[in-house]
């Protein structure tokens, strides 16, 4: 497994936002023409949102071809269907009602309130994951996992010094006694997060720098669950100037944006270089 992590730095989080999306767009065009398909993990929280949002508001957006797209969540909160806080129906409003993506292949969390309880609910979202996978494996093939960073370090649902980030023997937990309410979620495991290709984290804000610096440190994955995030081909954090205060320079790598055919917007500056934007 790759130990590379880079760390793009921009300048505010709205170029944050659409830089990402940008390379998004760009990195599923290839994907699904080299590989026929693509599985791809969202994340919730207030960045991943604006991400999923300028993805919805690129140019390039319908040059996807989303019937090759499935869409799953490394996490959700075990709130009713359709309630504003679930990942899911954020994702729906910033970008799954605005593409032409089919319904079957849009896989969210089951909610609290149809009629099963969370931990038969995490097994069902196991089931789900094992029901892709290929020639046996308990999960597909994700090509791209978004994944926010707390200030606490905790990725999707998995929380420091609890049981979560040490779980290797499931694909999904029930997580009982989450920190940030509310206290019931699901969360996809790290042994999932690690067998992804493209691990991209996407932070934003002075609260994340702490924690940003011990990922980047290698701190112990227990205390700092954002640690363990490795993809099997590459690991990027995302991150604007305020996020990256801890980052020693040596781990910085200029951000790259896309300008090409698509239409310059404020959030897109002008420098592109394409075997750095198509690497990610």
């Amino acid at each position: 497994m790759t130990t590379d992590r880079r760390v793009l730095v921009h300048p505010d989080r709205a170029t944050l936002a659409g830089s990402v999306a940008a390379r998004f767009v760009t990195k599923l065009i290839d994907l699904i023409d080299d590989e026929g398909e693509a599985h791809v993990v969202l994340t919730g929280g207030s960045v991943g949102i604006e991400v999923l949002a300028a993805i919805a508001h690129s140019p390039a957006r319908d040059s996807i071809d989303w019937d090759a797209v499935h869409l799953w969540w490394g996490d959700e909160r075990w709130l009713p269907r359709g309630d504003a806080d679930r990942n899911e129906t954020q994702a729906r409003t910033a970008l799954i009602d605005h593409i032409a993506i089919p319904a079957e292949n849009v896989h969210p969390f089951p909610a609290s309130d149809e009629g099963l309880e969370l931990d038969a609910a995490a097994e069902a979202y196991a089931a789900e994951l094992a029901r892709f996978g290929r020639d046996g494996a308990e999960h597909p093939r994700f090509a791209i996992m978004f994944l926010g960073v707390g200030p606490d370090g905790h990725i999707a649902s998995l929380f420091p010094e609890r049981p979560g980030p040490l779980v290797s023997d499931r694909t999904v937990i029930a997580v009982h006694d989450s920190p940030k309410p509310p206290a019931g979620r699901l969360s996809l495991t790290v042994p999932v997060i690690r067998a992804t290709e493209r691990v991209w984290l996407v932070l934003a804000g002075a609260d994340k720098a702490p924690a940003l610096g011990l990922a980047l440190a290698e701190a112990d994955p227990a205390s700092v669950p954002a640690a363990a995030a490795l993809g099997t081909k590459r690991t990027v954090f995302f991150v604007d100037t305020e996020a990256a205060a801890d980052v020693p320079e040596s781990l910085r790598t200029p951000p790259s944006y896309w300008t090409g055919a698509m239409e310059t917007h404020d959030w897109m500056p002008s420098s592109w270089e394409p075997s750095d934007y198509r690497r990610s």
